[in-house]
């Protein structure tokens, strides 16, 4: 496994300087957002797929760096009721998809999106509840007109640019914000879905990582090191639902946190064990949105932390002890 950094952390800084500092910090892969909600501040999208010189030029700063790119995000609502802005969304997946191929990048992280109730809405409507009727009535137009059609087709889109997996980060808000709900869609238009998987959604549901770890076996593509801290008395008092800004940290349930911060050493130890153990051998990007801690502070403090907790070495076959 390799400590990794999603980059829009360094919104400040160019991409020569975002990559010299990471490369000083010894970090050996990079996420790159793309556009939509993560921005594209460190990636010009329409030029590098524009220009075969700019994209030379693009994929030689990180190779001489010795810096890989574990893969492309533009997490954003592609299925968003608003059409200009879905369409939006639906466009920078669709062009991420395509500098993947290019860069040779086997991993696109995005969301699943999250539909209205009726072709008529304004807004998203993120169903939590099973009861009164109503939220059944909806849950099943979202996923039957809209979630799986619209995902049929860009699988399809995507395995014709060579790309197979798509890391859907399973966050509330959309309809995939779980095991249950990823798998259901997997299931429904094939294993190029998988997960980008990001315990600090997972910790504030009261999921055990470990567990759906172990449940999407084989179904992880990309991961998130992000941590959460539960507050006890605000969830004793108003539960694990809140919506609160991000900035009352004191009253809020739940708060985003560096990785350490939130959950201790063993429960980091049993993530990257559980991960092992069903085969994933790939990146842990950092995703620094800790309100506590200063950006520069608060990475240093994640690549320490991880340091700690990962494994770099391949295992020798079998009981090697034997």
């Amino acid at each position: 496994m390799k400590v990794g950094v999603f980059t829009p952390l360094f919104f400040n800084l160019s991409i020569d300087e975002m990559l010299d500092k990471l490369a000083e910090l010894g970090i050996e892969m990079v996420e790159i957002g793309t556009g939509n909600y993560p921005g594209n501040i460190h990636c010009d999208i329409d030029e590098l797929l524009a220009s075969d010189r700019k994209l030379k030029e693009y994929h030689a700063k990180f190779a001489e760096r010795k810096i890989q790119i574990s893969g492309l995000s533009c997490q954003g609502n592609p299925l968003h009721p608003d059409a200009e802005f879905a369409r939006s969304n639906h466009v920078t997946w669709r062009k991420t998809v395509q500098l993947a191929e290019k860069l040779s990048i086997e991993v696109v992280i995005f969301f699943s999106g999250c539909p209205g109730d009726s072709d008529g809405s304004k807004y998203p409507n993120w169903v939590t509840c099973a009861w009164p009727q109503d939220f059944q009535e909806i849950l099943e137009w979202q996923w039957n007109e809209k979630v799986i059609p619209y995902w049929k087709e860009e699988t399809k889109f995507a395995k014709s640019h060579g790309i197979n997996k798509i890391a859907l980060e399973m966050h509330p808000g959309m309809v995939v914000y779980n095991p249950e709900t990823l798998l259901r869609l997997r299931e429904a238009v094939g294993e190029s879905i998988g997960a980008n998987f990001d315990p600090s959604h997972l910790f504030w549901q009261g999921i055990d990582p470990v567990v759906a770890i172990r449940k999407l076996a084989g179904a992880i593509y990309h991961f998130h090191a992000k941590d959460t801290y539960i507050d006890p008395l605000n969830c004793s008092e108003n539960g694990v639902l809140d919506t609160k800004h991000y900035g009352q940290v004191a009253k809020r349930t739940w708060s985003f946190r560096t990785v350490g911060y939130g959950h201790d050493y063993k429960t980091w130890k049993d993530i990257v064990s559980a991960l092992r153990t069903t085969g994933y051998d790939y990146v842990l990007s950092i995703e620094h949105e800790d309100i506590l801690a200063s950006p520069d502070e608060g990475l240093k403090k994640a690549i320490k932390f991880l340091r700690e907790v990962i494994f770099t070495e391949d295992v020798p076959g079998g009981m090697w002890w034997a």
